[in-house]
């Protein structure tokens, strides 16, 4: 079954709206945890405008399950941060400044070169590497050859898919997953999976190893509660 890494950047614009530290973005992440999420994931970018740089330091401090740290390599003080708190796995996205989310994968083959020397540095600190990759086996192809033990399928376009036809949404990621799988590469995934889409790409996947979620989740929260809400997210992994 593929694990469950709860994104908690949403948690972190909440209590940046109104300043102070409410709601408690530690506590929540250890709720998370105690709640069933086998890992929490945070994605700071360089305005800190939800995760803030101090909050990684404190959430490495207590964080027991594998913690995921998101983010543009391409920015020295983000890579400064991995090294420092040595989470489990860095997945390495191309976010431009300014980006209001994450939107595109690597273009594994323009950035061969960069991704390799960077890929290495974080995998000689003991950090599983992951990188955002589009569901096209070029870009998979291309990504073994940077060194990285992982993709991260994003599923902006199958979510977008899914309701008009999933099996045509989900037909390019079962592509890329064969390829990866012959590859040896790893498979996470995410980007708007929700409660709808969800046990679909997880039974249709193979190898998958693990979904990142967090603005699907934090809304349902909103009305059905956290922990039942992380229950329901796991109980679609398991259904398969």
């Amino acid at each position: 079954m593929a694990k469950l890494s709860v994104n908690i950047n949403k948690i972190a614009t909440l209590r940046n709206s109104r300043g102070g530290n409410n709601p408690d973005l530690v506590r929540v992440a250890l709720d998370a945890e105690r709640f069933g999420a086998e890992g929490i994931t945070v994605h700071p970018r360089p305005d800190e405008r939800h995760i803030r740089y101090q909050d990684v330091f404190d959430l490495k401090k207590v964080i027991s399950t594998e913690f995921n740290i998101e983010g543009n390599p391409k920015e020295q003080k983000f890579v400064d941060l991995v090294l420092a708190n040595t989470p489990a796995q860095v997945t390495l996205v191309p976010d431009a400044e300014g980006q209001l989310t994450s939107n595109h994968g690597w273009d594994t083959m323009k950035h061969q070169s960069y991704l390799k020397d960077i890929i290495a540095e974080f995998k000689a600190a003991g950090i599983r590497v992951s990188i955002f990759v589009d569901p096209s086996a070029d870009m998979v192809e291309a990504a073994k050859t940077t060194g990285t033990d992982r993709i991260e399928l994003y599923t902006e376009a199958y979510a977008s898919g899914y309701h008009h036809n999933r099996e045509t949404a989900i037909k390019p990621y079962i592509d890329a997953a064969i390829v990866a799988n012959k590859l040896g590469l790893g498979i996470n995934a995410g980007h708007d999976l929700d409660l709808h889409n969800l046990n679909y790409f997880s039974k249709n996947i193979p190898g998958l190893l693990e979904v990142s979620i967090g603005h699907a989740l934090i809304c349902d929260a909103l009305y059905l509660g956290l922990e039942n809400t992380i229950q329901m997210y796991l109980r679609e992994l398991k259904n398969i």
